[in-house]
């Protein structure tokens, strides 16, 4: 199955992004409400980074709350790594486990397309091994 496949099946094609130029309080409170882990930020309409709960935890660590006071620009992570539509989903939890990451901007040529999870594609990795495991009881049962 592919990345387009999955964001295809979501009942809400909305991604959620942040500006370089926006205060990190801002965006965390964004996040909390959302109940998200991470954003991708845009700049002229092209992913320039990533702005996750691991981005927070570095700030508050070095700097306490001085780092709420701090843009997105400064601390988000960056350069991306994204990963196209067409891309398998086992390809995608691939790179997200080398590259221990848990978010990906879904990107055709430079145009943001989706974001995935690891959560996301955990879900689908369960759902296809559930579907497979009935599949082989009802051959076994000869149903």
């Amino acid at each position: 199955m592919t990345i387009a496949r999955i964001l295809a099946g979501r009942s809400s094609a909305a991604v959620h992004s942040a500006s370089e130029d926006e205060s990190v309080a801002d965006v965390v409170k964004r996040l909390t409400e959302l109940r998200i882990g991470a954003v991708p930020v845009i700049a002229d309409g092209v992913v320039v980074g990533i702005f996750s709960e691991r981005d927070v935890i570095h700030g508050l660590t070095n700097e306490g709350a001085a780092a709420l006071t701090r843009t997105i620009g400064e601390v988000m992570t960056s350069p991306v790594i994204g990963i196209e539509p067409e891309a398998s989903a086992l390809a995608a939890l691939s790179l997200m486990t080398r590259r221990r990451i848990r978010h990906l901007p879904v990107i055709d040529g430079e145009r943001l397309v989706g974001f995935v999870s690891i959560g996301d594609l955990v879900k689908h990795r369960i759902e296809t091994i559930e579907a497979e495991a009935a599949a082989m009881r009802d051959y076994i049962s000869g149903a």
